[in-house]
């Protein structure tokens, strides 16, 4: 389909549900009532991580930005050689590096890995943060700022030889790029936020919108005007499974024990500064949740410590398995987790929740 502005949405392809999964790009988190690890790079750990998620076939690792992680660009650029078929989502925020550099690297790592990279675009949760690097737009003109880029972007990827543009945030002349991208089509383009403005974007630039999470009937709530558009949907969020529902209960209690209580403090500090609909609504989510549970299966405790995508699918393998399937009906087509430790999830997911998933897919 084509969006209003002329842009061609990528298809969601043959097949079912899609589960990517988080990258550690720290040392790795092993509960999540700690304090983040920050100041070390365990980068053989990291290779090791991406290694396994191939021979699982996870279909993509989400590679995050933020200011107290590593950054993803050389991430990608050394894990692609390392791997054979996992994809990567490369996180980044327009006004970082100007269009046309930005899409040069692309193209670049789409040669290196042939064409498997995909993008998470976000226009920045946090003034403060958005601070250190120079950045001191407000909220919707960082979306307006995005627009521009997308739009540049997408005349690369379209194939044109020299790209001319004036707008309010970019100006460029002339633009040429002598390594297109590898098979001369696009990366997946996934645009983050719960805001108007955002799905906006979403729409009319991007392939997938990315959101936190919500029951399978918040979901469904909002996202019809995108799915009218053909802009697919996509929940950002946690996953903890088990053989029996008891034994995930102790798990979580495990989990959950000995919080830190200023890692608590300091995350609600930073949301309070925070101008993003999408981090505010996350927390005010989970505030309306009875003894930290926003349903039977879905557990809020965490998001006071870990933010939006801490809001954690819980229970048995089958029970989770049901719940997230409910999440198709409600218009989702992919997922992308995270866990605790976050390793010994993955690998708990993929091989025993996801063939539970396919067959539901196939029964349907």
């Amino acid at each position: 389909m084509t969006s209003q502005g002329g842009f061609r949405h990528a298809t969601a392809g043959e097949g079912g549900l899609k589960f990517h999964w988080c990258s550690p790009l720290d040392s790795g988190q092993q509960k999540a009532s700690e304090k983040y690890a920050t100041g070390q790079l365990d980068f053989d750990g990291i290779v090791d991580f991406a290694k396994e998620a191939d021979e699982l076939g996870v279909d993509s690792l989400l590679m995050g930005i933020s200011y107290h992680m590593p950054d993803p660009l050389p991430m990608i650029g050394a894990l692609v050689r390392e791997t054979k078929n996992v994809k990567f989502i490369l996180a980044y925020r327009p006004g970082l590096l100007s269009p046309t550099l930005f899409a040069q690297v692309v193209n670049t790592v789409s040669w290196m890995s042939d064409g498997r990279i995909a993008l998470n675009l976000v226009a920045g949760i946090s003034p403060v943060e958005q601070g250190y690097y120079g950045d001191f737009l407000k909220h919707d003109e960082r979306y307006a700022r995005s627009n521009e880029f997308l739009e540049i972007l997408h005349r690369f990827w379209r194939g044109e030889k020299s790209v001319s543009f004036t707008g309010e945030h970019y100006r460029i002349e002339d633009a040429q790029l002598g390594l297109g991208y590898k098979g001369e089509g696009r990366p997946v383009i996934y645009l983050s936020g719960a805001s108007e403005v955002a799905q906006k974007t979403a729409i009319e630039y991007g392939d997938c919108w990315l959101r936190y999470g919500d029951t399978p009937e918040g979901i469904a709530r909002v996202t019809e005007p995108l799915l009218a558009q053909d802009t697919r949907v996509g929940i950002r969020m946690h996953v903890l499974s088990r053989d029996t529902r008891e034994q995930a209960l102790a798990d979580l209690a495990e989990m959950m024990r000995d919080p830190d209580e200023d890692h608590k403090a300091w995350v609600k500090d930073f949301v309070g500064k925070s101008d993003s609909a999408a981090v505010q609504s996350s927390f005010t989510l989970a505030d309306t949740a009875e003894g930290d549970w926003l349903s039977p299966m879905l557990y809020s405790g965490a998001v006071a410590y870990r933010g939006g995508p801490a809001l954690c699918v819980v229970g048995s393998h089958q029970e989770v398995a049901d719940y997230l399937y409910r999440y198709k009906a409600a218009g989702v087509s992919e997922f992308i987790f995270s866990g605790w430790p976050t390793r010994d999830e993955m690998r708990n997911f993929y091989t025993r929740v996801l063939p539970l998933v396919r067959e539901h897919e196939r029964n349907a």
